[in-house]
């Protein structure tokens, strides 16, 4: 049976992964939004492979047992793509093309699998920089090589683009905390854990909602400085980036809203936004965008996470 073009089969791993993000992706000038998908297809081909999920075609397993194995696998067609090899996986190749295209450092493509390695690990966080360490591997590294996608090389709006990933990692951890509870994964920091007395509980278990909903907020409330100071960052994009960018870093925020405002609801169902609402955040993102080319950026806030250099 003949394979789909590799543009297509990316565009539906997109549309079923990240509702939130591939509506925003059409935003994107065509080169942008193919760059944009392949370099998708790769990080959710990742996350999945770590966690034992589909890989590549629909209807199969990822059959290695072992998660340490896979992280090694990972890590060499990684390198493989690097170096110019033929890639027989399609999302290796989607991201060979975007890798060796925008010239994206390998450095960050390894320090993305490092997020996957923390889970397969299951690493622990004993505090809150601890938990923004793992926002970096797994959505800050992703947001400095989208990026670069765009064309910037500007390490100060390299900065604002890291801040966005931060900020939407922990939207996603509050969005998602009951789930990755169910799953034996917890990415809310230990002395959060201690001062709200859910030390050693089955955070899964419905009895401890009003707690959590209380971090969950309090995650929420950190994130909002990440999304303030890569608003920042949307001067240094081209508009049609700029554009995209704004409705993201909308859509990702009105979810952390919802989060806030639901409470101890707010794991009963997915929190997500409607067709109606992104069509709004859409709108109040190409306002932004434009406003963006007026004004001179603040500077960054004193105190956030630094990404390594």
């Amino acid at each position: 049976m003949n394979q789909p073009p590799l543009l297509e089969q990316v565009t539906q791993t997109m549309a079923v992964g990240s509702k939130s993000f591939a509506s925003a992706t059409k935003l994107f000038s065509g080169p942008t939004r193919r760059s944009t998908l392949m370099l998708y297809a790769w990080c959710r081909h990742c996350d999945d492979v770590i966690d034992g999920q589909m890989l590549g075609e629909a209807g199969t397993q990822y059959r290695v047992e072992d998660v340490q194995a896979r992280m090694q696998h990972l890590q060499i067609e990684t390198r493989r793509a690097y170096s110019g090899a033929h890639m027989d996986e399609p999302a290796f190749r989607a991201f060979q093309e975007v890798a060796l295209t925008h010239q994206l450092p390998p450095q960050l493509a390894f320090a993305h699998l490092e997020g996957f390695a923390m889970d397969a690990r299951e690493t622990h966080y004993e505090t809150f920089d601890d938990t923004l360490r793992y926002c970096y591997h797994v959505a800050g590294v992703v947001g400095l090589m989208m990026a670069r996608v765009m064309g910037v090389r500007d390490e100060a709006v390299l900065d604002r683009a890291c801040d966005l990933g931060l900020a939407f990692q922990l939207t996603n951890i509050a969005r998602d905390i009951v789930e990755d509870a169910q799953n034996h994964r917890c990415y809310l920091p230990q002395t959060w854990l201690d001062d709200a007395g859910l030390a050693e509980k089955p955070l899964a278990d419905p009895q401890y909602r009003p707690a959590l909903a209380q971090l969950a907020a309090r995650l929420v409330n950190e994130a909002e400085p990440y999304y303030h100071s890569a608003r920042a960052g949307l001067r240094g994009l081209p508009l049609r980036s700029a554009w995209a960018i704004a409705t993201a870093h909308g859509v990702y925020r009105e979810i952390g809203i919802k989060v806030q405002q639901a409470g101890a609801q707010a794991w009963d169902v997915r929190q997500r936004t409607s067709r109606s609402e992104k069509l709004v955040l859409l709108l109040k993102g190409g306002g932004l965008a434009l406003t963006s080319r007026l004004t001179q950026p603040e500077p960054r806030p004193a105190g956030l996470w630094q990404r390594p250099r």
